[in-house]
């Protein structure tokens, strides 16, 4: 049985940075059944350990080295892609990089035979079976174990607007969802996924957590996949919610903003802060209308009494926290639409090619 523990809560304000991605051919299309550049050729230092496949061969996740100073995030995450795109290239591949590839088709694609993600298919089958989805994880460290508990209760609001600033996927399967993010959706559909309830301390999340593994809902810890956990590894709390970026300057945006907001949040459970009391229902209503309007949505308020445009979250929150990077997401073409242009303009050989990095 793989639980963490309170004691892996030492550290305060370090950063790690999963992304994930897509192995394409030539064209930018999705490859089937391959496995290379997990189990081929070491892959250059700034991967060797943090490399591995997700659900689909063709889907492959990255992470940084720790971060101890946030000003070296945006460094870290470009090194870490470039490395994966020369890796990548080593063995006749390219890399993309969406919340969904728009030209993917699960039937035609094959899974990873890696023991854990066997046993997964074969547990939740169909939802698992089409999860074809790509997102962007931040993690935080937090120095203590309760407070980390707080926090992600706390994340919970702040999770729609930073699901519509990411907005990355509006096709799926060959075709137009008319969401901006259809991978949040194909995503909730597997167990213990979406919006968390919250948790009275940590003793409280523990208990979940092992109930779980010992009920055989789940087979280890890292299988509770929602918006926002406690890592009770690394010792951190982890944001799951954005859809994966094309442009590695908007990770780092997402990363700046996250990071500020955990540690202000952390001054405020230590000053003795009361946390909100949210409806679950308020907060799944606000992640839908993220998943569907993206950067047109906006958001019931913590309070529930009053609605918070996107527009005036970005100001209030730059302002109180002293971040530029949401303006800038705020400002330019989401990807959401971006894809959606270029696929009206150019077709869907152009949008894959888009989503390739270089």
């Amino acid at each position: 049985m793989e639980l963490g523990s309170a004691d892996a809560f030492e550290r305060m304000g370090t950063l790690g940075v999963e992304e994930e991605f897509y192995i394409v051919d030539a064209d930018g299309r999705p490859v089937s059944g391959t496995d290379d550049l997990v189990y081929g050729p070491t892959p250059p230092e700034p991967l060797d350990g943090r490399i591995d496949h997700e659900l689909f061969q063709f889907t492959i996740e990255t992470q940084t080295p720790l971060i101890e100073d946030p000003a070296n995030a945006a460094d870290a995450i470009t090194t870490v892609r470039d490395a994966l795109v020369e890796h990548a290239s080593n063995q006749g591949y390219r890399i993309a990089a969406a919340g969904l590839h728009p030209a993917a088709k699960w039937r035609e694609l094959d899974h990873a035979t890696k023991p854990r993600y066997r046993a997964q298919l074969d547990r939740i089958q169909y939802p698992q079976h089409r999860n074809t989805t790509a997102g962007l994880h931040v993690h935080v460290g937090v120095d203590d174990a309760d407070k980390a508990i707080w926090i992600a209760n706390e994340l919970r609001w702040y999770l729609a607007p930073l699901l519509a600033l990411s907005a990355n996927s509006p096709f799926w399967n060959g075709f137009d969802t008319g969401l901006a993010s259809a991978r949040a959706k194909i995503f909730e559909n597997l167990p213990n996924t979406g919006m968390p309830t919250a948790f009275d301390d940590f003793e409280d999340f523990q208990t979940f957590e092992r109930r779980m593994v010992e009920h055989g809902s789940i087979d280890d810890r890292g299988e509770l996949w929602f918006d926002v956990r406690p890592h009770t590894g690394h010792g951190s709390v982890e944001i799951r919610t954005p859809d994966a970026q094309t442009d590695p300057e908007r990770v780092a945006h997402f990363v700046e903003y996250v990071h500020a907001l955990v540690l202000d949040l952390a001054d405020r459970y230590e000053s003795g802060e009361d946390r909100h009391n949210i409806r679950r229902e308020l907060l799944d209503e606000n992640k839908w209308r993220a998943t569907r309007y993206g950067r047109d949505a906006s958001f019931i308020a913590p309070d529930g009494d009053g609605v918070v445009s996107l527009e005036s979250f970005v100001e209030s929150e730059s302002d109180r926290l002293g971040v530029s990077g949401l303006r800038t997401l705020f400002d330019s073409e989401s990807g959401a639409d971006i894809q959606r242009r270029i696929h009206a303009e150019s077709g869907l050989d152009a949008l894959c090619e888009y989503l390739t990095l270089e």
